[in-house]
């Protein structure tokens, strides 16, 4: 696993809004609303990302409905959560560093 690989902001939020088993249409959704508008994922930031996040084995197909258009749900995987949380206590030093140079 790339422990030392920053994680970037659409797969930081993609990995949030897969706690629980989510589609990609919700997916977009839930970070819109997490980021208060702010981060606005097209279909190729996400789809592209998801690829790349299921063959690292951070999500996984949860469920498939092949009569909606193939609507698909993912869901975090151990390994993925485990990236997650690396990823937060970067930032958490980041954070805290920078607090340091405030005083």
């Amino acid at each position: 696993m790339e422990k030392n690989t920053p994680l970037t902001e659409a797969l930081f939020y993609i990995l949030l809004a897969v706690r629980k088993p989510n589609y990609g249409y919700g997916i977009i959704q839930d970070v819109l609303e997490m980021t208060k508008g702010r981060l606005n994922l097209g279909p190729g930031t996400l789809y592209g990302a998801i690829n790349s996040m299921v063959s690292k084995g951070w999500i996984k197909l949860y469920s498939e409905d092949k009569e909606s258009r193939k609507k698909k749900e993912y869901l975090i995987t151990d390994a993925g959560r485990e990236m997650f949380n690396v990823e937060v206590s970067r930032l958490e030093e980041l954070v805290e560093n920078s607090k340091q140079m405030e005083k």
